[in-house]
């Protein structure tokens, strides 16, 4: 029994400390869905380090001006719900998946920086 509730009592701590540790969740929204997953996203909410991403960016063709965005690079794990205008939240993994998926290569112009990004819950 004493050693059942040393047990109980480890557990619970190694819960608490693995909880405690939070990953920043940022505010963004897909301003520009281009053609073979040339995604420009735009950051909106969060502290991003802004050698991340494009303070500025003008879309070459279309010669709007776009602020605080980047291309998408996690194109193969980006959910296909998410739409031109939608707002979601996303957070910037250490470790990005490694991206294997299949993509053409029609030309869309995104920002040169470019982040692997995982959708957050909230």
């Amino acid at each position: 029994m004493k050693y059942l509730l040393i047990l109980t009592l480890l557990l619970n701590l190694a819960c608490k400390k693995s909880s405690s540790t939070s990953v920043d969740c940022f505010k963004g929204k897909l301003v520009l869905q281009g053609i073979c997953m040339n995604y420009v996203i735009e950051i909106i909410e969060g502290n991003v380090d802004k050698s991340l991403y494009e303070a500025s960016w003008q879309n070459p063709i279309t010669s709007k001006t776009y602020q605080n965005v980047f291309g998408l690079a996690s194109i193969c794990t980006f959910p296909s719900t998410i739409k031109e205008g939608d707002e979601f939240y996303f957070s910037i993994p250490k470790n990005p998946v490694v991206q294997t998926c299949a993509q053409c290569l029609a030309y869309s112009p995104i920002p040169n920086k470019r982040i692997s990004i995982e959708i957050c819950a909230k």
